[in-house]
């Protein structure tokens, strides 16, 4: 069966897929901003304010035990906005995540510490961190898909890699207010004060944020994907299933791939962006500070980079360029550590630079990728799904074992293996994941995706029935 064309004019003017990239940027920036300030401040402070009667290790080892919580309530927060992100639209669950997050955010930085309240303080911050999980959970699915839905599949990769550098432009900014707080306050000024500042900030990012994000529109596929239910619905052809059961009748397997795609990239990003913090101040004995301008330096590259890793996934596809930086994570994660144990701040900073080029690999495709895995009636679901639910097992506890294995044994081997099990397993994942370059997202029905005339060869024309066999993919059309 030959791939029909795709359909005129679906994708969005540049003008417009400029406006939507940049609502998309932002809004992921001050997402991950508050996401990521907390792991800064878990690594710094927590352990002083919250934990204060631990041993310091063990209270960062605490500290990252919240942490952790808010990557556990991350798929339930795919799970709703997924569901409610394929049955009324990405932009109003993305308004309703962005509220969140930076309520959240805004809360911990008024919460009372254990001096003032005892126990009841790190279990405030714990629900608080439930809240960001939840939120950040639902946040990017929808961003991404804002972006790919809009363009076309010719450049899709590289458009849709903008929204992921939302990631390090909040890393960046996080550790940057955070660093320049460390750098004019005394130790206990920070402490005292200085450590809410950067929380408080997210209530006027936010406000920055909703005012762009609700300028843009929902996307045309999926406001035609939407007609076309209605019009099912008024037919009585069927009923309509809920998106999860049929991501999981049409789509389990892309979501096994997505899920062990993400291990190694979610791992060695939270090694190298948060655990550096444990690893310099505890295991070097030098200065925090030290530790935030090297990956504050890094991030600024990790932020340049991204964008060409997703321009070279339109050409070469996004299977070898995710591959490459799965594969490279790997070989890099010993002379990464080694590099640290320098001591030398110029060979600390090129060992977060190139490990987090090597990430970027990983992430830039990742946003196309795993849109195009899924339909699009439920590629909200399947998205967050598959990104969120490897979450769990990937990014909660790396920071955590990392500072396990280095309090049990006191070196870098163990960690270092740790980090190459994970490029080894995505590394498999990719074996089993289709190329989905030059997709046609806005040809998709209702239960795979569908090739467009230029990349026809590349992805099976079929439906996953759970039973090993193959059925013509009928167009909702």
């Amino acid at each position: 069966m030959a791939a029909p064309p795709p359909p005129t004019g679906a994708a969005t003017r540049p003008g417009p897929l400029r406006r939507v990239v940049a609502a998309s940027l932002i809004g992921t920036t001050i997402e991950w901003y508050d996401f990521f300030l907390y792991g800064a401040a878990a690594a710094l402070v927590f352990n002083k304010l919250f934990f204060p009667d631990s041993d310091p290790l063990v209270g960062t080892l605490l500290a990252f035990l919240t942490y952790a919580v808010g990557f556990a309530a991350r798929p339930i927060g795919a799970l709703v906005f997924g569901h409610y992100g394929d049955r009324l639209g990405r932009k109003k669950l993305l308004v309703i995540s962005l509220l969140l997050m930076g309520g959240a955010t805004f809360a911990i930085g008024l919460l009372p510490t254990h001096a003032a309240i005892g126990s009841a303080a790190p279990l405030l911050l714990t629900l608080l961190r439930l809240v960001q999980g939840f939120a950040i959970g639902g946040e990017w699915g929808g961003a991404v898909l804002l972006v790919s839905e809009h363009g076309d599949a010719r450049r899709r990769g590289f458009w849709a890699s903008w929204p992921q550098t939302g990631a390090p432009a909040g890393q960046l900014l996080a550790t940057g207010v955070l660093a320049a707080m460390t750098a004019l306050l005394t130790e206990d000024a920070f402490l005292s004060w200085g450590w809410r500042v950067p929380f408080l900030l997210s209530g006027v990012l936010v406000l920055v944020g909703l005012w762009i994000r609700v300028s843009v529109d929902e996307s045309p596929v999926f406001k035609e994907a939407l007609r076309q239910a209605e019009l099912r619905r008024a037919g009585e052809e069927r009923v309509e299933q809920l998106p999860l059961l049929a991501v999981l009748r049409h789509h389990w397997r892309d979501v096994l791939v997505a899920m062990g795609a993400r291990m190694a990239e979610n791992i060695s990003y939270y090694i190298i962006t948060a655990f550096i913090l444990v690893y310099v101040t505890n295991q070097l004995d030098m200065s925090q500070q030290t530790a935030l301008n090297a990956v504050l330096i890094a991030s600024a590259v990790h932020f340049a980079v991204i964008p060409g890793w997703g321009a070279l996934s339109d050409r070469l596809g996004r299977k070898p360029v995710y591959l490459f930086g799965a594969v490279g994570t790997g070989l890099w994660i010993f002379p990464f550590f080694a590099l640290l144990d320098s001591r030398e701040f110029p060979l600390m900073v090129l060992a977060v630079i190139v490990g987090l080029i090597l990430h970027g690999a990983m992430y830039a495709p990742q946003a196309a990728f795993f849109s195009e895995m899924f339909a699009t009636r439920m590629r909200y679901s399947g998205a967050s799904i598959g990104a969120q639910f490897s979450s769990v097992a990937a990014g909660a506890p790396a920071p955590m074992i990392a500072t396990a294995l280095l309090a049990d044994f006191e070196s870098s081997t163990p960690i270092a293996l740790y980090v190459i099990a994970a490029a080894l397993l995505t590394a498999v994942a990719l074996g089993f994941a289709r190329e989905t370059r030059n997709q046609d997202l806005s040809a998709v029905g209702e239960e795979e995706p569908v090739p467009s005339a230029e990349g026809a060869s590349a992805v099976p024309l079929g439906k996953d029935t759970g039973a090993g066999r193959d059925e013509t993919v009928k167009s909702p059309r």
